[in-house]
């Protein structure tokens, strides 16, 4: 069993024990579930926006310990003050630190949108999110059947939640992609033996249909790589760890997107 099985199989476990502990009534019942979500994919689009998806994540299977003192209300904050686009805030405890709390926080902090990143096996995990005040949901191809991904991704645009797929090769991409999609991301970190390779993402960017945003996740740590990948066809880039990994993730997200913008105003006056 590899890490990404793993996972999964202690997943379906946690959200077992999540639906004793809260029903769905209860769900149904947060002030956030009313809420008008925002739409991600708008917000990548906007031009006057950076189109990076900053990330709150403590720890991961792969790095261990990232981060363990900053906190979720300065970070999420510092980020959309630094010109994030949207958040991305790990959710998932016992492999990421996370927790529902984290991205309730952040809510309260923010006016961008803000992606429930977690690993989504079950049609509860979406009404919680909507509950959390979440506008977006991940859905890991590499974890759920192409049936699953269409289903999940349908009840949650019912729920006005927004939908990223994300990919790790051209297979999960051609079995998974399905209509009731907003994003595709392409993962450069193989979720199985968590290599990482940037050349993953300018592989697939023509083969995603140019109905969905596109974006790039992972491995990304020089504003110089998302000007390429920009020219290359993306829309947006998740960048967490990059952040995370300093004393003051907020300060290092302005400082990369500042040179981010410097450079593409460089390539446009070019």
């Amino acid at each position: 069993m590899n890490t990404l099985e793993k996972i999964i199989a202690d997943k379906y476990l946690e959200v077992e024990a999540r639906k004793q502990q809260c029903p769905v009534a209860v769900l149904e019942k947060s002030s956030a579930f009313s809420r008008t979500p925002f739409s991600l994919k708008s917000f990548l689009l906007d031009p006057t926006k950076s189109g990076i998806i900053t990330e709150f994540k403590r720890k991961s299977p792969s790095k261990g310990l990232i981060n363990g003192t900053s906190s979720v209300e300065v970070v999420t904050r510092g980020y959309e003050q630094a010109g994030a686009s949207a958040l991305s805030v790990l959710t998932d405890l016992d492999y990421f630190g996370g927790c529902t709390e984290d991205l309730e926080l952040a809510r309260k902090q923010v006016t961008i949108p803000i992606l429930r990143k977690d690993f989504v096996v079950d049609e509860y995990q979406i009404l919680e999110a909507k509950a959390m005040g979440a506008d977006c949901i991940l859905l890991i191809a590499a974890a759920l059947s192409p049936a699953k991904v269409n289903s999940l991704a349908s009840l949650a645009q019912s729920l006005g939640l927004e939908v990223l797929l994300e990919v790790h090769n051209l297979e999960e991409l051609e079995q998974s992609f399905c209509e009731p999609l907003d994003v595709v991301g392409v993962n450069n970190r193989n979720l199985k033996n968590f290599e990482v390779s940037l050349d993953t993402s300018l592989e697939l960017v023509d083969r995603i249909p140019n109905q969905v945003v596109k974006i790039s996740e992972s491995g990304i740590s020089d504003p110089g790589t998302l000007v390429a990948f920009r020219k290359a066809g993306f829309d947006g880039f998740l960048i967490g760890e990059n952040f995370m990994k300093t004393s003051s993730p907020e300060q290092a997200a302005r400082d990369f997107i500042q040179e981010f913008r410097r450079l593409m105003g460089e390539q446009t006056s070019g």
